[in-house]
């Protein structure tokens, strides 16, 4: 029997790894990055300021527009901590940022212990989504690292069945 999961990958880092979804856990979240990944996407992406070891990429607007699932996420499997392998969706209401009036919906990959979801605004608990394969998990945290020091990338997401 197969499993939905999300594939992601990034060329420079040799990025390539599986993060099952966790529908049971996180069935609005979860079907909203699957929805979203109706086709492979490619997001930019860059290491956080705020949140520790966290490769953040925030969806653009533009892929959002026109959308029906591009609604208010609920906060489930929520966390204010995550754990490496944590696929975290983050979800900001519009104009709560700095008074941006699209709603922000940022993928978190995080790769190291000590991560926090504080931000300039407060914390925000993020629903975590899936999780990297643990068998993946140290080639995940070596290419989040190698990221870090290159700096911004584009990162594809994908869906998959593993």
């Amino acid at each position: 029997m197969s499993q939905r999961a999300i594939k992601i990958s990034e060329s420079r880092s040799s990025l390539s790894v599986f993060a099952p979804l966790l529908d049971g856990k996180a069935p609005d979240n979860a079907a909203f990055l699957w929805d979203y990944l109706s086709e492979a996407r490619i997001v930019a992406g860059i290491h956080a300021m705020w949140t520790g070891p966290e490769i953040s990429c925030p969806i653009p607007p533009a892929h959002l527009k026109g959308t029906s699932f591009a609604t208010a996420l609920p906060a489930e499997n929520a966390t204010l901590t995550p754990q490496p392998g944590d696929i975290v969706l983050s979800y900001v209401p519009p104009r709560m940022w700095g008074g941006n009036p699209d709603a922000i919906f940022d993928i978190g990959l995080f790769y190291g212990q000590g991560a926090r979801l504080l931000f300039p605004i407060g914390w925000l608990a993020g629903s975590v989504v899936a999780q990297v394969r643990p068998e993946e998990r140290e080639q995940f945290a070596a290419a989040c690292g190698i990221i870090r020091r290159n700096g911004a990338c584009d990162v594809t997401f994908e869906r998959a069945e593993i």
